[in-house]
């Protein structure tokens, strides 16, 4: 596509207010391969996850973990429910919550010399709106990788799902301030919708009321019942919510759907430490296709949860190791070398600073001080916030066409993060509708939205 083209595309809509990145002529190719594995994700996460709340469900209920074995696992239990309110913890185990999964499902993919590296799963994905948009503005310039629905008839079903069709569901997208940079997007779905008659609005979340047990939004004056809440908040919000309660009761009571639901098990970046755990191996061969178990291991890099509690002294930690042996406490992190400290750590969840790139310290771009004050700050803060730590995988070196200040094309060295959109189809059946892609200048290390970047869908090579 031309700059001026793009230029005028972004000038024309709201959706990119106060938000400037390198615009690109084409979307970023992604070879048939690397379709065919993205496409594999999203059903994998989706059995993992299942999985998850299996293991959750167990423990929660003294059962043993395995079919044909003696193995507990209560320290997991402990893990998931640390520093939640005693009403979420109800509220995740109550059977209308059973087996629920998001409606949309969207992990962050690096690309790297060895392939995908999912580094976590984004429990309110931003970004559909804007992969829409950007869909439709290149779709006729090369392709972009979509289903038919497109993005937002494909999000309206995944979130309408089982609901009777003809009854034209209310759905309300809720947006709290600290979501606010994703407000526009989330309109522009709406309005995108609202044009084929769906009853669809956006929020904010001091225009919904509780009135018995159905949540309800004033629409033009007269308070109108909720069929289904898309919570574009996390649930370390809730709490703030005049009507918190009130949802969770009329989740229960099944007079409205959300989504993501709130389950706060399902929301924890240190499931993916789980995954790794040896412990737990028994347990994921058992619950998880080979095939899906196959996948999660190529792509998961190795993950560990920073469990603060004290080992006896002839006890090591499940953890990384320095100069070969292993550790028996954090702090001996901050010793290793510039390759061993090679690895992130952030909060799991249910914390301000858990989503973003807010919480996350790469260790090897680090003093060794600052590397040992941040473990020491992990370890502090992990009676009430764990954090897990994971292997740094080095995105590889791409080139993809930018503009700089002309209106030629010039070729950017970057480095690539996916965000593939899977959205429900059927019952835990998940599609791809749509791949943002992030293209950072080569010499960053953590990969994020940020004005050098250049943001663009994928297209099949």
């Amino acid at each position: 596509m031309k700059k001026p083209d793009l230029e005028k595309a972004f000038s024309e809509t709201s959706l990119f207010a106060d938000k400037t990145w390198v615009v690109s002529p084409e979307a970023f190719p992604l070879d048939e391969k690397q379709l065919q594995t993205i496409r594999e994700i999203g059903p994998a996460l989706a059995e993992f996850q299942l999985a998850v709340e299996r293991l959750y469900r167990r423990v929660g209920e003294g059962r043993r973990i395995l079919r044909n074995g003696d193995l507990k696992a209560d320290w997991v239990l402990d893990y998931l429910d640390r520093g939640k309110p005693d009403s979420l913890l109800n509220h995740g185990k109550h059977s209308a919550l059973k087996n629920e999964l998001p409606a949309i499902i969207r992990p962050d993919l690096l690309l790297t010399e060895d392939g995908f590296c999912l580094t976590e799963i984004d429990a309110v994905p931003g970004g559909i709106g804007l992969t829409g948009f950007l869909n439709d503005l290149y779709r006729e310039d090369g392709g972009v990788v979509e289903s038919e629905d497109q993005i937002p008839e494909a999000f309206f079903r995944a979130l309408t799902g089982d609901l009777d069709s003809y009854q034209n569901p209310f759905v309300a997208l809720v947006v709290s301030d600290e979501a606010e940079t994703y407000r526009p997007e989330m309109e522009w779905l709406a309005s995108q919708l609202q044009r084929k008659g769906r009853r669809i609005f956006v929020f904010h979340p001091d225009e919904l009321m509780i009135l018995g047990d159905t949540v309800c939004a004033s629409l033009d004056g007269n308070p109108e019942k909720i069929d289904v809440l898309y919570r574009f908040w996390e649930l370390f919000d809730l709490p703030s919510f005049a009507w918190g309660e009130g949802l969770m009761r009329a989740v229960e009571a099944d007079t409205v759907k959300v989504t993501p639901p709130m389950k706060h098990y399902q929301e924890e970046k240190l499931n993916l430490g789980l995954l790794h755990h040896p412990k737990l191996k028994a347990y994921w061969d058992e619950n998880l296709p080979k095939k899906v178990r196959r996948l999660l291991f190529q792509i998961v890099p190795e993950s560990w949860v920073v469990d603060p509690e004290p080992v006896p002294a002839n006890a090591f930690l499940h953890a990384p190791t320095v100069g070969g042996l292993p550790i028996s406490s954090w702090e001996e992190l901050g010793g290793g070398s510039q390759k061993e400290r090679s690895l992130i750590l952030k909060v799991s969840g249910y914390h301000e600073t858990a989503w973003g790139a807010r919480s996350v310290v790469l260790g090897s771009d680090v003093s060794r001080e600052a590397w040992t004050a941040a473990l020491r700050q992990a370890m502090r803060d992990g009676e009430e916030n764990l954090h897990i730590l994971q292997r740094f995988q080095k995105p590889m070196r791409v080139r993809h066409p930018v503009y700089g200040d002309s209106d030629e094309p010039r070729s950017m060295e970057g480095r690539v993060r996916l965000c593939p959109f899977f959205f429900r189809k059927g019952e835990n059946d998940y599609q791809l509708e749509g791949v943002l892609s992030t293209v950072c200048p080569a010499d960053k290390k953590i990969i994020h939205g940020m004005s050098e970047a250049t943001l663009l869908p994928a297209r099949e090579a």
